[in-house]
């Protein structure tokens, strides 16, 4: 019983350590400024860009998915939905509104009311010139907890349409042979998962002032 009573305070004291702290991100937490890329959890393919147009509905760039983890075309920066509301390190918080930037391009990951040609599901392109687009540029992180973490499998709401980034097999031929379309589901399901995977991660960080603004 006296072992116990010495040992209440110190539990006490680590409980109250774990409250004060409980609202820090892990280090696992995805950041704003990182480049990375996402993982279809359902169909094990990347988001892929690359600059070669739809030849139906929009004319847009194509977004599609690949099997290869070591395609240069499938580098993603994180930005936020405006210049300044994602500061550099800042942790990606569940329910934010983001951008996700084609890095070898400078096309935002964009979707609208087109037919995608494979499925007939809804088009998602790349647009915008440096990384400026337009309102249907925005995604909102679906996830769990506090942060978006790493390990976390999660979903991407379109704003202006409420579709989910998707992936339901359907594959390309010839001048992309093997890719598989990327498209927006109106529909939460096991096809809308994706999990961050290669990338260059900034450090997380809870004062975003010693970061300078995307």
């Amino acid at each position: 019983m006296r072992g116990g009573c010495r040992l209440f305070p110190l539990l006490l004291l680590a409980l109250l350590r774990g409250l004060c702290h409980g609202r820090e991100p892990a280090p696992g937490a995805v950041t704003c400024g990182s480049v990375l890329k996402l993982l279809n959890t359902r169909h094990n393919v990347r988001l892929h860009s690359h600059e070669v147009k739809y030849g139906s509905g929009s004319g847009q760039q194509s977004v599609t998915g690949v099997e290869a983890s070591d395609d240069a075309n499938s580098y993603w920066r994180i930005r936020g939905r405006s210049d300044g509301s994602c500061q550099r390190g800042t942790p990606v918080k569940c329910g934010q509104a983001i951008r996700l930037t084609h890095v070898n391009t400078g096309k935002n990951l964009h979707t609208h009311h087109f037919p995608s040609p494979l499925s007939n599901n809804q088009e998602v392109s790349a647009f915008g010139d440096d990384g400026e687009g337009d309102d249907l540029d925005i995604w909102i992180v679906q996830c769990s907890g506090t942060y978006w973490e790493r390990e976390d499998a999660v979903r991407f709401k379109h704003v202006g349409t409420e579709v989910f980034l998707s992936i339901t097999g359907e594959q390309y031929g010839h001048p992309i042979r093997g890719q598989r379309e990327v498209h927006g589901m109106p529909t939460a399901n096991h096809h809308n998962y994706w999990k961050a995977m290669e990338g260059v991660f900034i450090k997380p960080s809870v004062d975003p002032a010693k970061h300078d603004e995307l």
